[in-house]
């Protein structure tokens, strides 16, 4: 998919990082079980050579995911719009490059070369977008990846579009689709889904609801 449109769209991303700024290391707190994610991860690990470049889109605090791919040899670029987040990131796994940035951003081009990463972990970044966002974001991640790259993506399933929802004290905008619909936004964008799991997640905050996660394993097209 080109950017055709894209320049057209309402990017509002009023509030987002700032309550990610305020969240700080709670977040890590409030979600301290992260099986499906660190078993997706792992496919990353195993599936791709040591010393191959992996982007962390949406780092967040860097844990567990870009710890995990750095200590296993991987060169990590971690991305994330909140300066709070990338600040703990920072600290969280030195060895890791972190980089300020809007997905908006890679979707018009940006610092990032086209073909430059062997995989791609986006856990819970897309649900931040609205969804009319989402494609064209996929459509970046696809130029980011070489041929056969490949994308470790985890949503929840919900049949939201750009809700409003209270998140740890704060108000947070998300977007999601039920898992069939999810699989044709993913393979419209151009990749194979592999394989795919699902979690019941109860978070350890009493503020956020209880979840059904979705990971798919994917490789580009």
């Amino acid at each position: 998919m080109g950017t055709g449109g894209y320049e057209h769209l309402d990017r509002d991303r009023t509030g987002q990082a700032e309550a990610f700024d305020a969240i700080g290391d709670r977040y890590d707190e409030a979600f301290p079980h992260k099986e499906g994610q660190i078993e997706a991860g792992g496919w990353l690990t195993a599936s791709l050579p040591k010393g191959t470049r992996v982007l962390d889109l949406g780092c967040g605090t860097g844990m567990p995911t870009a710890r995990q791919l750095t200590d296993a040899g991987l060169q990590v670029t971690g991305i994330d719009l909140s300066p709070g987040m990338l600040s703990l990131a920072r600290r969280n796994v030195p060895a890791a490059e972190f980089v300020r940035g809007d997905i908006g951003d890679l979707v018009t081009g940006g610092p990032l070369a086209p073909g430059s990463f062997g995989g791609v972990a986006a856990f819970f970044t897309l649900l931040m977008l609205p969804r009319a966002e989402i494609p064209y974001a996929l459509g970046a991640i696809h130029r980011l990846l070489e041929p056969g790259g490949l994308l470790a993506l985890s949503m929840v399933e919900a049949d939201v579009d750009d809700m409003q929802i209270p998140f740890l004290g704060h108000t947070i905008r998300v977007s999601g689709y039920l898992r069939d619909e999810l699989h044709h936004v993913v393979t419209d964008a151009g990749f194979e889904v592999i394989k795919e799991e699902s979690y019941a997640y109860a978070p350890a905050s009493s503020d956020v609801p209880p979840e059904l996660q979705l990971f798919l394993y994917c490789r580009r097209a």
